[in-house]
């Protein structure tokens, strides 16, 4: 599979990207902005969205009644030289399924994650599963 994405400076407050038909906006901002994801929050997002779309092509094959899921992230960063040196998850999974299954998806979700594989190999990266409250 090959992927594009083009991206362009808007403004010295902010930047954005193009794939397809969506556009998102970049925090390219030097002082930082509240509205749009910057450079290592869309690293994380890219992971989270990488999870969640595995879950979308692994529940039907493992027959998994799941009524919701939510992913947390949290990255750490080392300034010299600069990279994200960690990245932790939580899974939070609404369903019935026993902790085995819920097992069976998370390490299904590690195996076949394109960006989760992609930032295993590059940085310390760790995370559970768990049923939601």
């Amino acid at each position: 599979m090959d992927y594009h994405v083009t991206a362009r400076r808007i403004d010295s407050h902010g930047s954005e990207a193009m794939t397809k038909e969506a556009r998102i906006v970049l925090d390219t901002d030097m002082a930082g902005r509240q509205d749009a994801f910057n450079p290592a929050e869309m690293l994380l997002a890219s992971l989270a969205a990488c999870i969640l779309k595995g879950t979308e092509r692994i529940i039907p094959m493992l027959e998994f009644d799941l009524r919701g899921i939510e992913v947390s992230l949290r990255g750490v960063r080392q300034d010299a030289p600069p990279k994200m040196v960690q990245i932790t998850y939580e899974i939070a999974v609404e369903t019935d399924e026993t902790d085995q299954r819920i097992d069976l998806l998370h390490r299904n979700l590690q195996k076949y994650g394109t960006i989760y594989n992609t930032l295993a190999d590059a940085t310390e990266l760790s995370g559970t599963i768990r049923r939601k409250d």
